[in-house]
């Protein structure tokens, strides 16, 4: 979800899908990601999301500081890789992931962000291309056959209720397409 005024928000944006998309693509291609070997206990999965997360953080940060038209742009992430019967999830601010487990829906990311009060409205404390480097948060956990996941940015988490997303879901699941449809 890009942020820095509409042009720069949807580079910052594009750019981090591209980057992500084309690095963990490549990397599951080029290795088995399902061997066990951890580092910093980060499984293999959740070292490909977080390296391509910060490639993108780098590509998105230098591109603001060399186009006079991108400065202060960013953009927030939500990405998930399944393996394994798991799912490894990274996120950077507040774009969300949500998952749908026998009927009921719940939150599995952290917002990155503070509430201020005065105006009722939420900062992103955390995002792609603010700062050279950025802190990616990786969560793991089993993925179930029937478990139906959300990725969202604040558009869609701010404008509707839990309750109504989780009901679009339990209402239109057999056809994610139209879940999609019917949310936005």
């Amino acid at each position: 979800d890009g942020m820095g005024g509409y042009k720069a928000g949807e580079v910052a944006s594009g750019i981090a899908v591209r980057t992500v998309l084309t690095l963990v693509k490549e990397a599951v291609d080029r290795e088995d990601i399902s061997l066990s070997d951890e580092v910093n206990g980060l499984s293999r999965p959740g070292i490909l999301l977080r390296d391509a997360i910060q490639r993108a953080n780098k590509v998105i940060f230098q591109t603001a500081k060399t186009q006079s038209n991108c400065e202060g742009m960013g953009t927030t992430v939500v990405a998930g890789l399944f393996f394994d019967d798991k799912l490894t999830i990274a996120h950077v601010g507040d774009s969300r992931m949500y998952r749908c487990r026998d009927g009921k829906l719940e939150q599995v990311t952290q917002d990155h962000s503070l509430l201020q009060r005065a105006a009722a409205k939420n900062y992103v404390t955390r995002a792609l291309g603010v700062d050279p480097t950025v802190d990616v948060e990786i969560t793991e956990m089993p993925a179930l056959k029937d478990d139906v996941y959300l990725l969202c940015s604040d558009g869609l988490s701010d404008m509707v209720e839990d309750d109504d997303i989780q009901l679009t879901i339990n209402t239109f699941g057999a056809n994610l397409e139209t879940v999609a449809k019917q949310l936005v």
